[in-house]
């Protein structure tokens, strides 16, 4: 009895009232710390980009007195930033189309026919999401160098491809399954061949799948360091997380430009991840559905 007269007198979380549906204040102030959490380190970057050094070292974590557009313009006018955003924007663009098209066409055979093999193959490629790129860097970059790709821009997209495809295919994979037979029954009836349902069908009911492994390919290859560090070796080729470095090294007791450096450098995979989020989640809930 007392047991149940306690879990009687707790608050669900979620509650109807009238037909509506009201959240537990508690949920929303959790919500409100995560978010600001996350924020925070972002907000301190961009802000900071606008104080001067002496506000910096006085009040780190305060608004500037007085906001110095300096320091952004000054980065804006440098031509081996756009340099390094070009050749970001190369490798990201080209790795994403490689992850996609790549992982959608071995997802739909792995998906769609079964044959001796299949399963382990599906296996192999999980299996794959157990060796981070740290532990292969020292013989990636031997094989990088036997093919004559150190210190070029496709010594960084061929292995981003190849990293990128495990966690395609375990996303893109239920995507596929949960496309019903008789839509391909009907298709074949019709007169389309495997390949054509797999370009008219396949890809347009793959599209939340398609979307959201995208754009995690996307992000992860602008924001990859540890593959460009070991593979580029002139400045002219570096992406932005090695221009930032660079620009740190050289303007390290310039806090405030430094700051202003890296906020423009995020900027892009920050923004092109906000606009994108609600797909990003929409296929990993039908991924999981799948």
């Amino acid at each position: 009895m007392a047991t149940t007269k306690t879990a009687a007198k707790r608050k669900p979380l979620v509650s109807w009232v009238e037909g509506r549906r009201f959240v537990n204040p508690i949920i929303y102030l959790i919500a409100i710390v995560v978010v600001a959490a996350n924020l925070a380190p972002a907000a301190f970057i961009i802000v900071g980009g606008f104080k001067s050094n002496s506000e910096m070292t006085v009040d780190p974590a305060g608004l500037p007195g007085e906001w110095r557009w300096s320091n952004y313009l000054y980065v804006l006018q440098s031509s081996s930033f756009w340099q390094q955003m070009g050749n970001s924007l190369f490798v990201a663009v080209i790795t994403t189309f490689g992850v996609v098209s790549l992982g959608l066409m071995a997802s739909f055979v792995l998906a769609r026919y079964r044959f001796r093999g299949s399963n382990a193959l599906y296996s192999l490629f999980a299996a794959g999401l157990m060796f981070p790129l740290t532990v292969a860097i020292t013989p990636l970059y031997t094989l990088v160098k036997t093919l004559g790709l150190v210190n070029n821009l496709w010594g960084i997209i061929i292995p981003q491809i190849a990293f990128g495809l495990p966690m395609t295919i375990i996303i893109l994979v239920p995507f596929l399954r949960a496309i019903p037979r008789e839509i391909e029954e009907a298709a074949l009836v019709d007169g389309c061949s495997r390949l054509g349902f797999f370009w008219q069908m396949v890809l347009r009911l793959s599209v939340p799948g398609v979307i959201t492994v995208g754009i995690m390919t996307f992000v992860n290859s602008w924001n990859s360091y540890m593959l460009p560090l070991f593979i580029l070796m002139d400045e002219e080729n570096f992406t932005v997380p090695l221009g930032v470095q660079s620009f740190h090294s050289a303007y390290s007791q310039d806090t405030a430009m430094v700051l202003a450096y890296t906020s423009l450098s995020m900027l892009p995979a920050l923004i092109f991840f906000s606009l994108f989020e609600r797909r990003i989640v929409g296929g990993l809930t039908g991924a999981v559905k799948g």
